[in-house]
């Protein structure tokens, strides 16, 4: 393997680009290395990626939407950014035929809303991930909530069980545009 140091590298000639490696080439970034971007060029597309843990469960019999600990907050670095988001989670409903509705807010409007009615009394569904983006249009900071109603007023819930280890999650990503 060979070393080259050099404190700037400057395109031959009239040329405006400098190419490096071939089509399929990988090139390894240690762990430790800072690549500082002061241009406009994107080192890939996703700009941050934030998350949030909730271990704690809420419950409602309410018919109307009731906030939960599922909520994670993220600032767009632009205002052409959009903001993917993805949340896991175990929903409960207490007894048979029970509609559960679900509804994530954010940046004040409803990004993603859904529900599932359950066969079983006391059943818990599988774990399940719901996944929404959004396009702020700003560089404020959006907070995105998961919220929760009862379609018949029996006892429903989110759990935080949803990737298996007693914590659930909700991971905001900047994607760059």
């Amino acid at each position: 393997m060979s070393t080259l140091e050099v404190n700037k590298i400057t395109p031959q000639g009239v040329a405006t680009e400098v190419t490096m490696g071939d089509s399929g080439d990988t090139f390894t970034i240690p762990s430790g290395v800072t690549l500082t971007n002061n241009g406009t060029a994107n080192f890939g597309k996703i700009g941050q990626v934030v998350q949030s843990t909730s271990t704690t469960a809420t419950f409602t019999t309410s018919t109307s939407y009731v906030s939960t600990t599922f909520s994670g907050t993220i600032t767009p670095s632009a205002t052409s950014s959009k903001i993917f988001g993805m949340l896991q989670c175990r929903p409960y409903a207490s007894a048979s035929g029970t509609e559960v509705f679900f509804r994530i807010t954010g940046g004040g409007r409803t990004q993603w809303e859904g529900y599932t009615i359950y066969s079983g009394a006391g059943s818990i569904a599988q774990n399940m991930t719901i996944t929404f983006e959004d396009v702020p249009n700003s560089t404020s900071s959006v907070t995105y909530v998961l919220n929760i109603r009862s379609g018949n007023g029996n006892n429903v819930a989110v759990q935080p069980n949803g990737p298996g280890d007693g914590t659930g999650r909700i991971t905001l990503m900047e994607v760059l545009a």
